[in-house]
């Protein structure tokens, strides 16, 4: 008889408002999520980081009407993590320097340095954008 190794999900996707709460609760749902994996404590440090730093460029940069909700997605296959973050505005995050006394302007250069990849693409629809990472469990235990 088939043993079963895992019946949680490999997809989960929920809305947050733009509000400055919403990484913590992007968090949660990201541990949540990876509970039920095998392999989900290993992403879980990484994982967490990043989609804190996209949830909060969504908070702080999409400049869109009142009220706009943010889209979390997540995505599990082969070990891989892949998080989206979606918002209804199209203009794309830029990579830039971060100033050294500064605190902000460091969150896309963490996802582009913790991220075995990275990206960004227009929403079906035309109405904003998401913005994507992949994180494997080597890069999630760096």
């Amino acid at each position: 008889m088939p043993e079963t190794v895992s019946t949680a999900p490999t997809e989960h996707a929920c809305w947050l408002p733009r509000h400055r709460k919403s990484p913590n609760a992007a968090r949660r749902e990201l541990r949540r999520f990876l509970a039920g994996h095998p392999d989900g404590e290993n992403l879980l440090p990484t994982g967490e980081l990043l989609l804190s730093e996209l949830v909060t460029n969504a908070v702080q940069h999409a400049r869109t009407a009142r009220g706009r909700l943010i889209q979390i997605r997540f995505g599990l296959a082969r070990d891989l993590l892949r998080i989206e973050v979606h918002d209804a505005d199209s203009g794309r995050p830029a990579l830039r320097d971060a100033l050294e006394c500064g605190e902000a302007g460091r969150g896309l250069l963490l996802v582009h340095e913790l991220a075995q990849s990275w990206g960004c693409c227009p929403r079906r629809g035309g109405i904003g954008k998401f913005v994507w990472c992949h994180i494997a469990p080597e890069a999630a235990a760096a």
